[in-house]
């Protein structure tokens, strides 16, 4: 994998083919931006052009660092991870010894951090002294959902490389040529800010009954109150979808965004496509502002949860207020 190969994220690359045809790189980076927007690739992308013999803004894939790279055997690489929920004083020493013992002196080390806000204080502040007296040439790659949750004192001596949500045609056309059903697909796009999880989404267990649940009761809550009300309890509430109720009111929110969307002409936006008919039907049954006040009234259900009202009780509630509108 090399970064051209790595999809999306023009940004990213270009800050990073940028330092490396400059010969200007950074002793540390902070890759950060949501889960599955494709840092790890383009961490590992990277450190293979940082390890190529070639010296341009990319790995050549030929040279004898890029196969060591390639085959798993590249000994000035190492990667971090949480042990556990954090990552530990103990791994930070661990990684300080092995750079000190393999240090020759020229040729560059690297290291990637996964998840580097679930360092503990006292490893925050260890690697802090790592940052401040680098083993040269070295260099750190530092992976974060959230920067600012990163030691400030940290963050202000790494690059910022900004990961932004994938967009959700260019993840439904991976998707779908990984075979991923485009029903199922065309939903968890619009769920999650990455393949990684769109993918997790769509092997939920019971996201294709959640899908039919909602249709259902995407059309009984307008004009089938008592209907929507039982469907509710017998399909929902006892059956083990009940486990998945904020999912359920995630995809009810796409549900009345189709209606808006159809309104507006952006046919190609709709997420339940196989309800074109009934949408078409129903979308000017209320106006924009009124279908609005649907996906109000269904993020409302969803903070209600949160708060710790049942899931019944604040999904009944929802149902109610659909209805009055």
């Amino acid at each position: 994998m090399s970064l051209e190969q790595v999809t999306g994220q023009w940004k990213a690359k270009r800050i990073l083919k940028h330092a490396l045809r400059s010969g200007k790189v950074s002793h540390a980076y902070l890759f950060t931006g949501p889960s599955g927007t494709g840092r790890l690739e383009m961490a590992q992308a990277f450190a293979k052009a940082l390890f190529c013999e070639a010296g341009g803004e990319d790995a050549c894939g030929h040279c004898l660092e890029c196969r060591k790279f390639e085959h798993g055997n590249q000994p000035d690489l190492i990667r971090i991870a949480p042990d556990g929920q954090s990552i530990k004083i103990d791994q930070i020493r661990e990684l300080q010894h092995e750079f000190a013992y393999k240090n020759s002196g020229t040729k560059r080390k690297v290291y990637i951090m996964e998840r580097a806000d679930k360092m503990t204080l006292q490893a925050a502040n260890s690697l802090l002294k790592f940052l401040e007296e680098p083993v040269s040439p070295l260099v750190a790659i530092l992976i974060t959902d959230n920067g600012q949750a990163v030691l400030p004192t940290i963050r202000s001596r790494a690059q910022w490389i900004p990961f932004l949500p994938r967009a959700a045609e260019e993840m439904l056309k991976v998707l779908t040529a990984e075979g991923a059903p485009p029903l199922m697909a065309r939903a968890a796009v619009q769920l999650s800010s990455g393949l990684d999880g769109a993918r997790e989404t769509i092997q939920q267990n019971g996201f294709a009954e959640i899908r039919s649940l909602v249709i259902q009761l995407g059309k009984e809550c307008l004009t089938r109150f008592t209907a929507a009300m039982i469907t509710a309890q017998q399909q929902l509430f006892k059956t083990e979808l009940a486990e998945h109720v904020q999912l359920f009111l995630s995809m009810l929110v796409l549900w009345f965004k189709d209606m808006i969307h159809f309104q507006a002409g952006r046919q190609e936006s709709i997420v339940f496509i196989d309800q074109m008919d009934w949408i078409g039907k129903q979308a000017f049954s209320r106006s924009i502002a009124g279908w609005v006040s649907c996906i109000e009234h269904t993020l409302e259900a969803g903070k209600r949860i949160r708060a710790n009202v049942a899931p019944q009780l604040a999904v009944e509630q929802l149902l109610v207020n659909l209805q009055e509108g």
